[in-house]
């Protein structure tokens, strides 16, 4: 047996050999190790493993020089890859994994953080050809906010998933124009505001002309001949069709790299190679009658995007947005305010009050759901079926200690809520994890009419709603009936309710909310919000208050929505079901939450596929997919029913859980699934993934409008619900119906009586989902 600190060297038997230090039998200290393979590791070693400072080199030609420890690259090190790349940064078990910096073959270089192999966290990647991105990325991919720059001063402000830009964002162009809008997969999707940069040029399309001509030279030089660099795919953007023929590109990087096996992918970078944006107006003829607002800088253009198709745009005259316009919109955000139930929680109180939230939360769901279940008695919804507690700050025997103020917890009626969960399938462990997680909820950026706040959960399953003491006590009144209405039909379109609670901080502050399920919880963006009540008086929205997340009203809908008759069928059948609960509970001003998702034209998103089709596509928009003026109008065919196959559609647990399957005529009277392109296959229930097709109502109004729509016809999948029920048609509200009935048509305003107003909500949602001819 060698001694401790030996120096001497050994060829074991199956080729490898070693020379150096020894402590017993195992290489210890400083030496030198061969493999039989022709790998060699040079450095420090401690009880047979390599430890501490070292060089590792590959018979690749890949090396690494750093620290070492348990036999892994673990620590700061540098390597340097067979194909030319090198990473200077920080290691575990193997793996980058910390802050490095990374050269790649084609001289792309990444600075930033990295996990298990993969960019995550905030990092900068620079490619070769001029572009930059810095922000933050996920799984090797750009993910979260992100600034995007490109080689000819383009830049995109924004959020990104997967690689592609999804979410709001700002496109500045280099000319100095800027697109402000929101992002699905790369797509516009959505609403929007292009603002031209200031030009010489009347028509701003003139100049978007030359702007593509330069752009495609360009683009014959962004690619790398080598395989980790980007590769732009240019696509022929739909969108851009109907005006001036600009452009929309993307581009993905393929990072592989050493003989460690790393296999990181950068997704689509998914650049608009917009010049300018700026399809000023869709139509000659409208350029020679809207020419006196196209001056200079005078005006903007709304726009609306379904999927890379632009589908509308409005010409909004900057210029003419007085001085009181901007005061009005100012009041009204200062009325809001005063009007809040939580106004007194400002700055970081705020947060406050949603840490407070989320403690009492998880206090009450740990403490009931130990409880055996059993069925809810009546005493379950007395007033003393309360959870109440105590939350100081530094905790106490039975609470933990916080960052947060002290408060007072109070929770309602726990049994009845826990078994509602139940009923839909809601784990309590996910329930907590979905609002109560680190970054379990977030502020919605517009209160209510009514002054409440709404916070959505980080998965966006649960909304969670700011209520009044008088709201409070007419939802504990139904409450049993609500429960036995809900038991009873399981495809009700009333709103769900999951929890009810109560913050009470110090000097008397009480602030009450309601957990509910969102019924927008999907993977399909929602386009377009209404608040249907069946009213007209003050029914509809002003233009200059109207954005991405308005919810609009009655007046403003110019859409009809035919759909299968035996989905109307199931309809209308429930929305009596529920009429009839809510009149029995003497329930008034309640509402029709309807949510849009829009399809373009399947056949105009078609021509958006083809990745190299710039070069053979026609710039005169003449001869752009074969449409003309007269030709707008084209029958959508994007949605598909097949038969229902429950092992091929989602059954994750939330507010759409729970429901029936529906039936379809056209599928022959059998329960179907949605095939929604690009998204997957859904199940159709009521209220949830419900396919129609919208015909566009032509408006007296907008006959001489500066607003072009492009289709009269759109496929659309429909999510709707019932929603505001707490509003009883009590004393001030029978005073309020008299007095603006001596002002207005009495069926004119919201509120009446609850037989009328059930009855005249449903006759109006007969109309805007009209039976088939």
């Amino acid at each position: 047996m060698e001694e401790s600190g030996s120096i001497t060297g050994k060829v074991f038997l199956n080729g490898d050999a070693y020379g150096g230090s020894f402590k017993g039998i195992l290489p210890h200290g400083k030496g030198k190790y061969t493999w039989s393979d022709g790998s060699v590791y040079d450095g420090c070693w401690e009880e047979g493993k390599m430890t501490g400072e070292g060089r590792l080199i590959w018979p690749s030609g890949a090396s690494y020089e750093g620290d070492f420890s348990g036999g892994y690259l673990h620590g700061f090190g540098i390597f340097n890859g067979s194909d030319g790349s090198i990473y200077r940064g920080v290691w575990r078990m193997n793996t980058q994994h910390g802050i490095g910096r990374k050269q790649y073959q084609n001289s792309d270089v990444y600075d930033g953080c990295w996990k298990e192999g993969v960019r995550e966290g905030s990092g900068r990647y620079a490619w070769s050809n001029g572009n930059m991105y810095i922000g933050n990325w996920k799984d090797g991919k750009m993910c979260g906010r992100g600034v995007m720059k490109w080689f000819d001063g383009d830049l995109f402000d924004g959020f990104w998933l997967n690689g592609l830009r999804h979410g709001s964002g700002c496109y500045r162009f280099a000319d100095g124009s800027y697109y402000f809008g929101v992002w699905t997969k790369g797509l516009k999707d959505g609403l929007g505001m292009f603002y031209p940069a200031g030009s010489k040029h009347r028509f701003l399309g003139k100049s978007s002309d030359r702007h593509d001509e330069k752009r495609k030279k360009q683009l014959s030089h962004t690619s790398s001949t080598i395989s980790e660099s980007v590769k732009p795919k240019v696509k022929r953007s739909i969108s851009e069709r109907f005006s001036y023929s600009l452009l929309k590109g993307s581009g993905s990087i393929s990072l592989r790299t050493t003989s460690q096996g790393e296999d990181v992918a950068l997704g689509d970078s998914s650049k608009d190679m917009l010049a300018c944006d700026s399809s000023s107006v869709l139509s000659q003829s409208s350029h020679d009658d809207k020419s006196d607002f196209l001056e200079t800088g005078s005006v903007a253009y709304e726009r609306e995007y379904t999927q890379g198709v632009l589908i509308k745009e409005r010409i909004i005259n900057i210029s003419r947005l007085s001085r009181k316009s901007k005061q009005r919109i100012k009041f009204h955000a200062k009325e809001v305010k005063r009007r809040s139930c939580v106004y007194f929680l400002e700055g970081r109180k705020s947060y406050y009050l949603m840490l407070n939230l989320q403690l009492g939360i998880r206090y009450s769901v740990g403490k009931i759901t130990p409880v055996p279940i059993r069925e809810v008695r009546q005493s379950d919804f007395g007033d003393q079926a309360r959870i109440k507690m105590y939350f100081p700050r530094k905790g106490s025997q039975f609470t933990p200690s916080h960052h947060s103020i002290d408060f007072y917890w109070k929770d309602y009626c726990p049994m009845v809520f826990r078994y509602l969960r139940e009923l839909f399938k809601l784990d309590a462990a996910e329930y907590m994890m979905s609002i109560c997680g680190d970054d379990g909820l977030r502020e919605l950026s517009s209160p209510g009419k009514s002054g409440s706040l709404f916070y959505l959960s980080r998965d966006d399953r649960f909304v969670i709603k700011t209520l009044k003491k008088s709201e409070l006590k007419v939802l504990l009144k139904m409450l049993p009936d609500y429960y036995r209405h809900v038991k009873e039909h399981d495809n009700t379109l009333i709103t769900k309710v999951f929890g009810l609670h109560r913050i009470s901080l110090k000097r008397g502050k009480k602030v009450r909310f309601v957990v509910m399920g969102n019924m927008f919880c999907t993977e399909l963006r929602i386009h377009r919000r209404y608040d249907l009540k069946g009213s007209s008086h003050g029914r509809f929205t002003k233009k200059d208050r109207i954005d991405e997340t308005t919810t609009l009203k009655d007046l403003d809908l110019k859409y009809e929505f035919h759909m299968d008759k035996l989905l109307r069928e199931a309809l209308f059948k429930q929305l009596s079901l529920d009429c009839r609960f809510l009149e029995s509970q003497n329930i008034i001003d309640y509402s029709l939450l309807l949510g849009l998702h829009f399809r373009a034209p399947e056949n105009l998103i078609s021509l958006l596929q083809p990745p190299d089709s710039l070069d053979n596509v026609e710039t005169n928009p003449e001869h752009e997919g074969g449409i003309s003026q007269g030709e707008l109008s084209i029958p959508p065919r994007g949605l598909i029913l097949v038969t229902h196959e429950p092992s091929s559609v989602s059954t994750t647990p939330g507010p759409h859980i729970r429901g029936s399957t529906l039936r379809a005529m056209s599928v022959g009277d059998k329960e179907v699934d949605l095939l929604v392109p690009g998204t997957g296959r859904l199940r159709v229930q009521l209220g949830v993934n419900m396919p129609a097709q919208a015909n566009q109502k032509l408006m007296q109004d907008e006959t001489a409008s500066v607003q072009v729509e492009l289709f009269e016809v759109y496929d659309v999948v429909l999510y709707l619900g019932i929603i505001d029920i707490l509003q009883e048609y009590n004393m001030k509200k029978k005073l309020e119906h008299t007095y603006k009935s001596l002002q207005f048509d009495p069926m004119s305003v919201s509120v009446i009586e609850p037989k009328l107003y059930s009855k005249r909500f449903i006759n109006f949602l007969e109309k805007v989902f009209p039976v088939e001819p």
